[in-house]
């Protein structure tokens, strides 16, 4: 999919779907490092592609998100090559190609993951985005959270949106 090399999504809509596929497993990176990350970016300006996966290497363990469509999440486990180019790409006439560049992202890198969450975007009036979700990772430094900015990803960092629910996972490492 996208001309990424190993890229299979299962694209799964709400909170209990995402949990019960996922939660174990995000849950067993608490304590681990964040050693990597890759995201796509176009090598004629560098903008960030934000409909591609962003890959989160935790000490060996690397987890894949992705936001498709409204409603849509698929967090995958060890199956995207960042070192592999993107093939097949036809949509622009922009190069895609894997970077581990982001201001947002950097400060995180060989800081312990303290706990992950899932964020449900609940508001309180009528919001086409409602039920969303979010995937936040929270580390001594501060907390980053990649959620769905309608059909592609977002990366913010600090506290969520007051109108975000939010579910721990059960990871929460204390400090030594």
């Amino acid at each position: 999919m996208m001309g990424i090399s190993g890229f299979e999504p299962t694209f799964l809509v709400g909170l209990e779907a995402v949990r019960e596929e996922n939660g174990q497993g995000l849950a067993a990176l608490g304590g681990r490092r964040l050693t990597e990350f890759g995201i796509v970016r176009f090598v004629e300006d560098g903008d960030w592609f934000a409909d591609c996966p962003v890959v989160l290497d935790f000490d060996g363990v690397q987890v894949e998100i992705c936001h498709w469509k409204f409603d849509e999440l698929s967090i995958s486990w060890n199956t995207i090559d960042t070192t592999a180019a993107i093939s097949g790409w036809e949509w622009s006439e922009l190069t895609p190609a894997w970077s581990s560049a982001d201001e947002r992202l950097e400060p995180f890198v060989g800081q312990e993951l303290r706990e992950v969450a899932l964020l449900e975007w609940r508001p309180s009036g009528r919001d086409v985005a409602a039920d969303t979700l979010a995937v936040e990772f929270v580390f001594d430094t501060g907390r980053f959270h990649i959620s769905n900015a309608l059909d592609e990803n977002s990366i913010d960092l600090g506290d969520a949106h007051p109108e975000f629910v939010r579910y721990p996972l059960g990871c929460d490492v204390q400090p030594d």
